[in-house]
């Protein structure tokens, strides 16, 4: 018989598992859907099938959910369906959750030791023809971008050695390259990182293996025209503590930062090192390379902001008494030394979004959300707690802010869709979940004004979890 769920921030109001897998054909639309928003928006969730092993789990330990909303001559179609891993097989065999804490196979049932427990549970990614699942910790599971059934997993017809991939892949959409790394890419908090790069094929061309100074959550990187920038926050893994059932992570702050860049065009043995104080940073929003500097934009904290690594750590810093922002860093390769520069772009946020055609290259606006305290009290939606309740259109010079809140709604992380029509900047595409309901719509914003408010809200019967991150795939690409 299956439990109940803990009763924690992780599983409770919209953070509650949803279980939905789903078909819903045609749905509502309150206003007016422009007909030139054509194509899928794939979306992944941590949504645990079973109560956890561990009553302390995090959100971001369930198993992955791939949805899609299909947009089509101004109608939207929603399906849902659990990404068939190994571990949610075992799990539903057995009908109960065999594995423990997060990342730590040590803490499994026995009956699952040795067995693949990836979730792949957060972000979806088309390329090559196939769209891929991926979470950090293991290889991207394939799915099928029409039905959503499981494929199995990827690991590009045995080439790739890597035991994992990020969920933050880095596509050149000039050369349709995909470049992408794997942190612990030799086993569980091994200090390998492996760099490589799919051609617009989705074969893979390339895979190097270098060693970052220490183990550390890599979320994400960056990739200009001209160089790759692989950051290194002190979120740190110990295998001696994950073999003793101890957390994978926790937040070492006497480590500080170190940033490797090297030139795209050459070796992992180019790898230049910057060093700084201790900061965190999930998402990059860009990089660009000019002269003999390299750019980073990303959206920084002083501290880890999740509760269950601020509790592995002895700490205790709520996500507004971190100090931050969407920041740029700057590093200067004729000048010796291991500093940079930073500048401050905007207030704190997170989710960062640029038009396609805009990454690699210095670009004036982009999108992110935000949680501003002038908008409302904080509402329970997501991993860290507090959901954001204000999307930002932000000019990236002067720092102008250009804001779209509406009380008793938090936001997940937006789209960008582009426009055909000359001069239009496009579309932000995003799920609300609107509280005093308990339920969730899709909203259409202009990106230019996402200030005047919603052109229309796809209305849902349903409850979203919320999501992680999401990916625009047009109609064209998977016809």
């Amino acid at each position: 018989m299956t439990t109940g769920f803990p009763g924690t921030m992780d599983f409770t109001g919209f953070n509650a598992p949803s279980r939905v897998e789903c078909d819903v054909f045609d749905l509502e639309i309150d206003g007016t859907l422009p007909e030139e928003i054509n194509g899928s928006w794939y979306r992944l969730t941590p949504d645990a099938q079973f109560p956890p092993l561990d009553r302390n789990d995090t959100l971001i330990s369930g198993d992955g959910m791939i949805s899609r909303f299909r947009f089509n001559d101004g109608h939207v179609d929603f399906r849902s369906r659990y990404v068939m891993t190994e571990r949610l097989k075992d799990d539903r065999a057995a009908r109960r959750s065999l594995h423990g804490r997060y990342r730590n196979p040590f803490t499994d049932d026995p009956s699952v030791r040795g067995h693949r427990r990836g979730a792949a549970n957060t972000t979806p990614v088309w390329h090559g023809g196939r769209l891929l699942c991926l979470k950090e910790d293991s290889r991207a599971m394939e799915v099928d971008p029409h039905t959503l059934e499981t494929v199995g997993e990827w690991n590009y017809g045995g080439r790739l050695k890597s035991q994992t991939m990020t969920a933050h892949p880095r596509l050149d959409v000039e050369t349709g390259e995909l470049y992408f790394f794997g942190y612990e890419a030799g086993g569980l908090a091994t200090r390998d990182v492996a760099f490589c790069v799919a051609d617009r094929n989705g074969e893979l061309v390339r895979e190097e293996w270098f060693q970052v100074p220490y183990v550390a959550l890599m979320h994400d990187f960056l990739v200009t025209k001209e160089h790759v920038i692989f950051p290194v926050f002190p979120t740190t893994a110990d295998l001696a503590r994950i073999q003793a059932g101890g957390a994978h992570w926790v937040w070492e702050p006497d480590k500080g930062t170190f940033i490797g860049i090297m030139p795209r065009a050459g070796s992992v043995n180019d790898m230049r090192w910057f060093r700084g104080e201790a900061r965190m940073s999930f998402h990059c929003m860009n990089g660009f390379s000019d002269g003999s500097k390299v750019h980073m934009d990303h959206c920084v904290s002083g501290v880890n902001v999740f509760p269950f690594i601020q509790q592995a750590s002895g700490i205790h810093v709520l996500p507004h008494e971190s100090f931050g922002g969407l920041v740029r860093w700057t590093f200067d390769l004729s000048r010796p030394g291991e500093e940079y520069e930073e500048v401050i772009l905007g207030p704190p946020g997170d989710m960062p979004r640029i038009a396609d055609r805009d990454h690699m290259r210095n670009c004036a606006i982009a999108y992110y959300e935000r949680f501003d305290p002038a908008n409302g009290p904080p509402l329970l939606a997501g991993p860290v707690g507090a959901g954001f309740n204000t999307v930002s259109r932000i000019e990236l010079g002067p720092g102008k802010l250009r804001d779209y809140h509406q009380p008793g709604a938090t936001f997940e992380e937006a789209i960008h869709v582009p426009s055909r029509q000359p001069g239009h900047e496009g579309y932000l595409v995003l799920a609300a979940e609107l509280h005093g309901e308990n339920l969730s719509e899709v909203l259409v914003l202009q990106a230019e004004r996402p200030d005047s408010g919603p052109l229309c809200r796809v209305k849902l019967p349903l409850r979203l979890r919320p999501q992680v991150h999401g990916n625009w795939v047009p109609a064209v690409v998977t016809a």
